[in-house]
């Protein structure tokens, strides 16, 4: 098992490090500036310059869809976790690469699941970065950790199909440049019960689609790109935009949120090295009763736990990333879990002690601090919150010493 830095992986490695390091991070504070300026769904010609410019750098530097196996330089998942740990530095830095939710997650459904027509209409753009997207799953009236309880309606109307419903937490549908949906739906009542969902691919400007209201984060709406509470009336959806057929729902989405969990891990050990350093230069820059901050205190013990965590939990999200490489998504899926739990949780203990050091500074605009927690914590409950993972993790081992269906 070689979790290791490969040879052909180094240069890679240290140009997207210098990249977002010197040139994305600065521009971070600027950009979530210019969203107080008009229209907060709108973006400002100067937020347009600072995140396609970005682009257009990764792109010439050959940093483009890192995470795509089929394009790029068909990195190994492992590979690839070095990378989004590197980009979860900086907030811009995911889609600057174009390995940025949901969009990595969407395109992956559509390479594999999609009919050439997909592929031609919302494929090829978003692989070029020319649109976003977004992913319809959660609804506010069922509990939707359980996603056999997914509700919103999808029947058959001679040449269409007709959704009525309701989905929120829609990440990404406030951006303006996102033009397609990937929906979860039930199309059947009865029957086996993960055989009544479908997924179904939705243009956004579809009549019958309305926005309802921007769901909010501890208060911040995350303009523009937003997580939207998004109504269904008699939503009218040709056929032949059903992925797969129907009932195969929760094999497409297996298939989709592997991945994008350990994606989302991958960048969280990235933020929880980014709030080390941040707690570490303020602990030897302030000094307070006659002492530097580092030796006051616990604060010796919140940076050596901090170090140990961080190290425990890459070598866990490797494993994990290692475990999807060999092809059996059966029997990585228990390492996910466990990452899925664990990287979101350490990172958020480290940002918040990290807060802690700065003081009142560190909850204000001042510092990433502030925005890096409100996400962290939200990672706790996107693609599936701790205690479903916990479930499948304890799920997996009592199946060791039982024949008993657990």
């Amino acid at each position: 098992m070689d979790l290791g830095i490969s040879p052909r992986l180094n240069p890679i490695r240290d140009a997207v490090a210098e990249m977002v390091r010197d040139e994305i991070a600065p521009l971070d504070a600027e950009y979530f500036a210019e969203v107080e300026v008009g229209d907060r769904w709108e973006f400002t010609p100067r937020q347009s310059e600072i995140v396609e410019g970005l682009k257009a750098k990764a792109k010439a530097a050959g940093l483009w869809n890192l995470w795509s196996p089929a394009t790029g330089h068909a990195l190994s998942t492992v590979e690839y976790a070095y990378l989004a740990e590197e980009m979860g530095k900086a907030h811009l830095a995911p889609e600057t690469f174009n390995c940025n939710a949901p969009d990595t997650g969407n395109m992956e459904v559509f390479e594999k699941y999609g009919s050439d027509a997909m592929k031609d209409r919302w494929l090829a753009p978003l692989l070029a970065g020319e649109i976003r997207s977004a992913y319809l799953m959660t609804e506010p009236d069922v509990a939707s950790s359980d996603a056999t309880n997914i509700a919103l309606s999808c029947v058959r109307d001679g040449d269409d199909y007709v959704l009525n419903g309701e989905k929120w937490w829609a990440t990404g549908a406030g951006d303006p440049r996102c033009a397609v949906y990937i929906v979860m739906v039930r199309t059947v009542r009865d029957g086996p019960k993960h055989a009544q969902h479908s997924m179904i691919v939705v243009p956004s400007d579809t009549k019958g689609i309305e926005k309802l209201r921007a769901m909010e984060v501890y208060g911040d709406d995350e303009a523009p790109h937003g997580h939207m509470h998004i109504r269904f009336t008699d939503v009218r959806v040709p056929a032949e935009n059903m992925l797969l057929g129907e009932g195969r729902g929760f094999e497409i989405s297996q298939g989709r949120l592997g991945p994008g969990r350990i994606h989302h891990c991958m960048r969280a050990i990235g933020m929880a090295e980014k709030a080390l350093a941040l707690m570490i230069r303020r602990s030897l820059s302030r000094e307070a009763f006659g002492k530097p901050l580092a030796q006051l205190g616990g604060n010796y013990d919140y940076i050596a736990n901090a170090r140990t965590q961080i190290e425990q939990a890459r070598l866990l999200c490797l494993k994990a990333a290692w475990m999807m490489d060999q092809g059996d998504a059966r029997a990585a899926a228990p390492w996910i879990s466990q990452i899925k739990v664990e990287a979101p949780r350490i990172a958020l203990e480290i940002t918040d002690q990290a807060v802690q050091m700065f003081g009142a500074q560190g909850i204000s605009q001042d510092t990433p601090l502030a925005r890096q927690w409100a996400h962290l914590r939200t990672l706790r409950l996107a693609d599936g919150p701790d205690a479903v993972h916990r479930r499948q993790v304890a799920r997996a081992e009592l199946r060791k010493y039982t024949q008993e269906k657990v």
